[in-house]
Protein backbone atom coordinates (compact mmCIF):
# COMPACT_ATOMS: atom_id res chain seq x y z
CA UNK A 1 0.00 0.00 0.00
CA UNK A 2 1.41 3.37 -1.00
CA UNK A 3 1.71 6.31 1.37
CA UNK A 4 -0.94 8.15 -0.65
CA UNK A 5 -3.46 5.33 -0.28
CA UNK A 6 -2.73 4.99 3.44
CA UNK A 7 -3.15 8.72 4.08
CA UNK A 8 -6.48 8.94 2.24
CA UNK A 9 -7.78 5.70 3.75
CA UNK A 10 -6.92 6.89 7.27
CA UNK A 11 -9.01 10.02 6.68
CA UNK A 12 -12.02 7.93 5.66
CA UNK A 13 -11.49 5.48 8.54
CA UNK A 14 -11.40 8.33 11.07
CA UNK A 15 -14.59 9.82 9.61
CA UNK A 16 -16.52 6.58 10.00
CA UNK A 17 -15.55 6.29 13.67
CA UNK A 18 -17.93 8.12 16.02
CA UNK A 19 -16.08 7.66 19.33
CA UNK A 20 -19.32 7.63 21.30
CA UNK A 21 -18.81 7.46 25.06
CA UNK A 22 -20.43 4.34 26.49
CA UNK A 23 -22.82 4.33 29.42
CA UNK A 24 -24.91 1.47 30.70
CA UNK A 25 -27.78 0.72 28.32
CA UNK A 26 -30.87 -1.46 28.17
CA UNK A 27 -29.76 -3.63 25.26
CA UNK A 28 -26.74 -4.49 23.13
CA UNK A 29 -27.69 -4.73 19.45
CA UNK A 30 -25.00 -6.50 17.45
CA UNK A 31 -24.97 -6.04 13.67
CA UNK A 32 -23.36 -9.27 12.58
CA UNK A 33 -20.98 -9.78 9.67
CA UNK A 34 -17.86 -11.73 8.72
CA UNK A 35 -15.85 -10.25 11.60
CA UNK A 36 -16.14 -12.33 14.77
CA UNK A 37 -14.22 -9.66 16.71
CA UNK A 38 -17.51 -7.76 16.78
CA UNK A 39 -19.13 -10.69 18.60
CA UNK A 40 -16.23 -10.85 21.05
CA UNK A 41 -16.44 -7.11 21.72
CA UNK A 42 -20.18 -7.32 22.35
CA UNK A 43 -19.76 -10.28 24.70
CA UNK A 44 -17.09 -8.40 26.64
CA UNK A 45 -19.37 -5.38 26.99
CA UNK A 46 -22.12 -7.63 28.35
CA UNK A 47 -19.74 -9.26 30.81
CA UNK A 48 -18.70 -5.79 31.96
CA UNK A 49 -22.35 -5.03 32.76
CA UNK A 50 -23.10 -2.57 29.95
CA UNK A 51 -26.54 -4.12 29.24
CA UNK A 52 -28.73 -6.96 30.54
CA UNK A 53 -29.17 -8.75 27.20
CA UNK A 54 -27.83 -8.94 23.65
CA UNK A 55 -29.60 -9.10 20.30
CA UNK A 56 -27.53 -10.65 17.52
CA UNK A 57 -28.85 -9.65 14.11
CA UNK A 58 -27.73 -11.08 10.78
CA UNK A 59 -28.61 -13.71 8.22
CA UNK A 60 -26.27 -14.79 5.45
CA UNK A 61 -24.75 -11.99 3.39
CA UNK A 62 -22.53 -11.80 0.33
CA UNK A 63 -19.38 -11.82 2.46
CA UNK A 64 -20.48 -14.63 4.78
CA UNK A 65 -21.95 -17.17 2.36
CA UNK A 66 -20.09 -20.37 3.22
CA UNK A 67 -18.13 -18.78 6.06
CA UNK A 68 -20.36 -20.02 8.89
CA UNK A 69 -22.40 -23.20 9.12
CA UNK A 70 -25.46 -21.15 10.07
CA UNK A 71 -26.57 -17.53 10.12
CA UNK A 72 -24.23 -14.76 11.21
CA UNK A 73 -26.43 -14.15 14.26
CA UNK A 74 -26.30 -17.77 15.37
CA UNK A 75 -22.54 -17.96 14.83
CA UNK A 76 -21.97 -14.75 16.79
CA UNK A 77 -24.29 -15.89 19.57
CA UNK A 78 -22.29 -19.08 19.99
CA UNK A 79 -19.10 -17.06 20.37
CA UNK A 80 -20.79 -15.02 23.12
CA UNK A 81 -21.97 -18.17 24.91
CA UNK A 82 -18.47 -19.61 24.72
CA UNK A 83 -17.21 -16.42 26.37
CA UNK A 84 -19.66 -16.80 29.26
CA UNK A 85 -22.79 -14.92 28.20
CA UNK A 86 -25.85 -16.85 29.45
CA UNK A 87 -28.05 -18.17 26.64
CA UNK A 88 -31.14 -16.71 28.34
CA UNK A 89 -29.63 -13.23 27.87
CA UNK A 90 -29.37 -13.64 24.09
CA UNK A 91 -31.92 -12.97 21.36
CA UNK A 92 -31.24 -14.02 17.77
CA UNK A 93 -32.52 -12.36 14.60
CA UNK A 94 -31.25 -14.59 11.74
CA UNK A 95 -32.93 -13.13 8.63
CA UNK A 96 -31.58 -9.63 7.94
CA UNK A 97 -29.21 -9.07 5.03
CA UNK A 98 -28.43 -5.34 5.33
CA UNK A 99 -28.16 -2.62 7.94
CA UNK A 100 -31.72 -1.39 7.48
CA UNK A 101 -33.10 -4.88 8.00
CA UNK A 102 -30.84 -5.35 11.04
CA UNK A 103 -32.68 -2.49 12.72
CA UNK A 104 -36.18 -3.27 11.40
CA UNK A 105 -36.12 -6.98 12.19
CA UNK A 106 -34.47 -6.53 15.58
CA UNK A 107 -37.06 -3.94 16.51
CA UNK A 108 -39.84 -6.35 15.54
CA UNK A 109 -38.20 -9.15 17.52
CA UNK A 110 -37.94 -7.02 20.65
CA UNK A 111 -41.54 -5.87 20.32
CA UNK A 112 -42.68 -9.48 19.90
CA UNK A 113 -40.86 -10.35 23.13
CA UNK A 114 -42.53 -7.44 24.93
CA UNK A 115 -39.22 -5.62 25.34
CA UNK A 116 -38.93 -1.86 24.97
CA UNK A 117 -35.30 -0.78 25.53
CA UNK A 118 -34.77 2.96 25.67
CA UNK A 119 -30.95 3.11 25.59
CA UNK A 120 -29.44 0.84 22.95
CA UNK A 121 -25.76 0.16 22.34
CA UNK A 122 -25.15 -0.83 18.72
CA UNK A 123 -22.05 -2.95 18.15
CA UNK A 124 -20.55 -2.91 14.66
CA UNK A 125 -17.27 -2.96 12.71
CA UNK A 126 -15.26 0.27 13.13
CA UNK A 127 -15.61 1.45 9.56
CA UNK A 128 -19.39 0.94 9.63
CA UNK A 129 -20.12 2.89 12.81
CA UNK A 130 -21.41 6.04 11.12
CA UNK A 131 -23.74 4.31 8.64
CA UNK A 132 -25.10 2.12 11.43
CA UNK A 133 -25.82 5.22 13.48
CA UNK A 134 -27.43 7.09 10.58
CA UNK A 135 -29.58 4.06 9.78
CA UNK A 136 -30.62 3.48 13.39
CA UNK A 137 -31.64 7.10 13.97
CA UNK A 138 -33.73 7.03 10.80
CA UNK A 139 -35.38 3.69 11.58
CA UNK A 140 -35.86 4.12 15.34
CA UNK A 141 -35.69 7.84 16.15
CA UNK A 142 -37.34 7.69 19.56
CA UNK A 143 -34.52 5.64 21.12
CA UNK A 144 -31.19 6.75 22.56
CA UNK A 145 -28.30 5.09 20.74
CA UNK A 146 -24.54 4.84 21.05
CA UNK A 147 -22.39 2.95 18.57
CA UNK A 148 -19.24 1.06 19.45
CA UNK A 149 -16.81 -1.29 17.73
CA UNK A 150 -13.72 -3.35 18.54
CA UNK A 151 -10.99 -0.90 19.63
CA UNK A 152 -8.65 -1.45 16.69
CA UNK A 153 -6.73 1.06 14.60
CA UNK A 154 -6.82 1.11 10.81
CA UNK A 155 -3.40 -0.55 10.68
CA UNK A 156 -4.35 -3.20 13.24
CA UNK A 157 -7.71 -4.05 11.72
CA UNK A 158 -6.94 -6.15 8.60
CA UNK A 159 -6.65 -9.92 9.16
CA UNK A 160 -6.99 -13.18 7.23
CA UNK A 161 -10.64 -12.48 6.41
CA UNK A 162 -10.37 -8.75 5.69
CA UNK A 163 -7.38 -7.38 3.81
CA UNK A 164 -6.43 -3.72 3.60
CA UNK A 165 -8.03 -3.62 0.16
CA UNK A 166 -11.25 -5.18 1.45
CA UNK A 167 -11.49 -2.64 4.25
CA UNK A 168 -10.79 0.33 1.98
CA UNK A 169 -13.31 -0.81 -0.62
CA UNK A 170 -16.05 -1.18 1.99
CA UNK A 171 -15.18 2.14 3.66
CA UNK A 172 -15.37 3.91 0.31
CA UNK A 173 -18.68 2.25 -0.53
CA UNK A 174 -20.16 3.15 2.84
CA UNK A 175 -19.13 6.77 2.42
CA UNK A 176 -20.89 6.90 -0.94
CA UNK A 177 -23.99 5.43 0.70
CA UNK A 178 -23.90 8.06 3.44
CA UNK A 179 -23.88 10.69 0.70
CA UNK A 180 -26.70 9.13 -1.34
CA UNK A 181 -28.97 7.33 1.10
CA UNK A 182 -30.58 10.35 2.79
CA UNK A 183 -32.33 11.27 -0.47
CA UNK A 184 -33.58 7.68 -0.73
CA UNK A 185 -34.98 7.71 2.80
CA UNK A 186 -32.59 5.09 4.16
CA UNK A 187 -30.55 7.13 6.66
CA UNK A 188 -30.45 10.52 8.33
CA UNK A 189 -28.05 12.94 6.68
CA UNK A 190 -24.46 13.10 7.88
CA UNK A 191 -22.21 16.06 7.18
CA UNK A 192 -19.29 14.98 5.02
CA UNK A 193 -16.38 17.44 5.29
CA UNK A 194 -14.70 18.47 2.06
CA UNK A 195 -11.39 16.80 2.93
CA UNK A 196 -13.19 13.50 3.60
CA UNK A 197 -14.98 13.64 0.24
CA UNK A 198 -11.69 14.47 -1.45
CA UNK A 199 -10.16 11.37 0.15
CA UNK A 200 -13.10 9.34 -1.14
CA UNK A 201 -12.63 10.63 -4.67
CA UNK A 202 -8.90 9.98 -4.53
CA UNK A 203 -9.40 6.38 -3.44
CA UNK A 204 -11.98 5.76 -6.15
CA UNK A 205 -9.59 7.20 -8.72
CA UNK A 206 -6.95 4.79 -7.44
CA UNK A 207 -9.26 1.83 -8.10
CA UNK A 208 -11.05 1.26 -4.79
CA UNK A 209 -14.49 0.99 -6.36
CA UNK A 210 -15.61 -2.60 -5.73
CA UNK A 211 -18.26 -1.63 -3.17
CA UNK A 212 -19.69 1.40 -5.00
CA UNK A 213 -23.36 1.47 -5.87
CA UNK A 214 -22.47 2.21 -9.49
CA UNK A 215 -19.81 3.95 -11.55
CA UNK A 216 -21.54 7.34 -11.44
CA UNK A 217 -20.02 9.11 -8.43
Amino acid sequence: MTAQVHTQAQIVWDYHLLNHPLEKGDCLLVLCSNDIRVAEHAAQLFLEGLAPYIVFSGGVGRLTAGLFERSEAEAFAQIAVDMGVPEQCILIEPQSTNTGENIQFSRALLEAKGLDPQRIIVVQKPFMERRSYATFVHQWPDKSVAVTSPPLSFDDYPNEQLSYCDVINVMVGDLQRLQRYPALGFVVAQEIPAHVWHAFQSLVALGFDEHLLDADI
